[in-house]
């Protein structure tokens, strides 16, 4: 495998994986991340190493733990380092770049202490192009539901940035950022594409906003 993944074909068949509720990468998206756990130092060194790659995936907290560890959902997005530094605590502070979605397969032999899967990317492959120009709703309208929507959460935002992102970032960036939770965060992974993404996100914020928690049916 090359040092970086350029096209659909280098994709590797293994992958490393962190297992974290609540921690949402999508394609296109950044996360940050504060790495401390032994077994994660290692899997950073080891993907630093490798291909500089890594799927992040979802704990699934209405699922007994296995004899791995956390039960997780059966889909994730695999990440590339694209910065990476060491603090004087022995921390490794790294941002991950979604690149696409997988399914797993199956878990394989652990390594180093963390947790390794099979993964497909088949239906997946069009993460890889880039997001769509074309705005699936009228930016008015969604700047016009961020607003409450913010002031409800409690979240301060740079609204000069929010106004000149492009819908489809604005929504990858805020699915990851906002505070929904593990279940909701899933299902906007597995949206079928950024404008349907969109709509559901779109939906989700209504409901928090008045007091539906969504848990006890995600909007289709």
């Amino acid at each position: 495998m090359t040092a970086f993944i350029t096209c659909f074909e280098d994709l590797p068949g293994e992958i490393p994986v962190f297992p974290l509720a609540g921690a949402l990468l999508l394609p296109h998206g950044r996360l940050p991340l504060n790495i401390f756990e032994p077994r994660y130092l290692a899997m950073v060194e080891d993907a630093l190493a490798g291909g500089r790659v890594l799927g992040m995936i979802q704990g699934d907290p209405s699922r007994p733990r296995t004899d791995r560890g956390t039960a997780i959902y059966g889909v994730g997005c695999l990440g590339r380092i694209t910065s990476f530094s060491e603090t004087d605590d022995g921390r490794c502070l790294i941002t991950l770049s979604g690149l696409l979605r997988f399914r797993v397969q199956s878990e394989t032999e652990m390594r180093r202490g963390y947790r390794r899967m099979a993964v497909d990317y088949a239906e997946f492959a069009m993460d890889m192009e880039p997001l769509p120009a074309a705005d699936s709703l009228p930016r008015a309208e969604l700047l016009d539901l961020l607003r409450p929507y913010f002031r409800t959460q409690g979240m301060e935002v740079n609204w000069e940035a929010v106004e000149k992102t492009p819908e489809a970032m604005l929504v990858t960036t805020l699915s990851m950022l906002c505070p929904f939770s593990p279940a909701e965060k899933q299902a906007l992974l597995e949206a079928a594409d950024p404008a349907a993404r969109s709509a559901m996100m779109v939906t989700l914020m209504r409901m928090a906003m008045h007091g539906d928690s969504g848990e006890g049916g995600l909007p289709s």
